[in-house]
């Protein structure tokens, strides 16, 4: 029984499948070769020269070039050996030809580009030496005996090429799709991690202006320091969840408690916000993807006010909706020098602003950011809801 179920599970396997299939082609090539034997004693040849074929087919997993090779090498022998020997036709029949023929598509399909144009244009050589030399079997036209095997040939380089083809292609989405985690990963580390330490590092330069014998101001400020790594950590924690998840729910939690809670903490240490959410929001409606973008976009554009522009006095935070679309709208009223329209990390220089036009941009959304006519700075992104749209 264990015998059978080891036999069973290989044949799920691809050896298994080429090894099924090589029994079946072996068992038949014997049966004809049997039957025909006793009346024409040519029939055993073509059998070796099958067997050996198939044989050497069986073995170009490990050695492609070398057995591919070989297969010509055979191929041309078995037809001189047939024509001086008045064996069969030729050895283009039966398992010979299988063999030969995935030989000739193996390596076209993984070979590098040289070497498998050497050995096509050598199969179509050594087929036609080996119909020029030997009978012309079923066919009484040479060349149209010749031109049976080349287009044979032909068709299996076709089929090798092909299955190059869509192995390429495997590959390259493959990369792409390794290329965009990537690309997700380094977003997710920007948006947690710069936001928190962008924090710490404010709260700490506060520390160092502190000074006298009051040293009220000092521990409020270590105490904020304290509370930023350990919301830090947390992130971080987070992050590493949602890597291990095996599904592709965002880490955040539904809106609007996330914001509320973010825009507290960026209050404690900075200026004033305004934040002002939908009276009736449908947070069920919104697909997690859309949550975490909305979630995402404030925190950056948060985290940017901080680092760029220390000046500003009050944050307008707005996210409003319609049935097609979820806005949301970060303005501030810093000076103009603290938004100078030639700062990179505002223009689009920086990774953050990068991070964020193509989380925006992947959910088939907008984003707008740039200098107010009155001054100060604004940001602007609608995110297209396909649930509340069909709603």
């Amino acid at each position: 029984m264990d015998t059978l179920e080891r036999v069973a599970r290989r044949i799920g396997t691809g050896a298994g499948a080429e090894m099924t299939l090589g029994l079946v082609m072996a068992g038949v090539i014997l049966a004809v070769a049997l039957v025909h034997a006793a009346t024409d004693p040519r029939w055993p040849f073509g059998l070796v020269v099958g067997i050996a074929l198939c044989a050497t087919a069986l073995l170009r997993r490990h050695h492609r070039t070398q057995t591919a090779v070989a297969g010509l090498v055979l191929f041309a022998a078995a037809g001189v050996v047939g024509a001086l020997g008045d064996m069969p036709p030729d050895p283009l029949f039966g398992g010979g030809l299988v063999g030969l023929l995935v030989l000739g598509a193996d390596a076209v399909r993984t070979l590098p580009p040289r070497p498998a144009v050497l050995i096509g244009v050598a199969g179509i050589g050594v087929i036609a030496v080996s119909e020029t030399v030997g009978d012309t079997g079923f066919f009484d036209n040479r060349a149209l005996h010749a031109m049976s095997g080349a287009t044979a040939w032909a068709a299996a380089l076709a089929v090798g090429v092909w299955l190059r083809y869509l192995a390429v292609r495997r590959q390259q989405t493959l990369q792409a799709v390794r290329r965009e985690e990537r690309l997700e990963l380094a977003r997710e580390l920007h948006d947690v991690v710069a936001h928190h330490v962008t924090g710490i590092v404010v709260q700490a330069q506060a520390a160092g202006f502190t000074g006298g014998q009051d040293t009220t101001p000092l521990l409020s400020a270590l105490g904020s320091i304290e509370t930023a790594g350990l919301d830090t950590l947390a992130a971080i924690r987070q992050l590493v969840g949602l890597l291990r998840s095996p599904d592709d729910t965002p880490g955040v939690s539904p809106l609007p408690e996330p914001i509320s809670r973010l825009v507290e903490r960026f209050a404690h240490h900075g200026p004033a916000v305004d934040l002002r959410l939908p009276a009736d929001p449908p947070v069920a409606d919104w697909p997690p993807q859309v949550t975490n973008t909305v979630y995402r976009v404030v925190q950056e554009a948060l985290t940017n006010i901080t680092r760029h522009a220390p000046a500003t006095r009050c944050v307008t935070v707005a996210i409003d909706q319609d049935p097609r679309q979820v806005r949301v709208d970060i303005t501030d009223d810093a000076p103009g020098t603290g938004h100078s329209a030639s700062h990179p990390s505002r223009l689009g220089g920086g990774y953050g602003l990068v991070g964020m036009r193509e989380r925006v941009e992947a959910l088939g959304g907008r984003l707008l950011a740039g200098p107010r006519p009155s001054g100060g700075w604004a940001v602007h992104v609608s995110l297209p809801v396909p649930t509340l749209s069909r709603s």
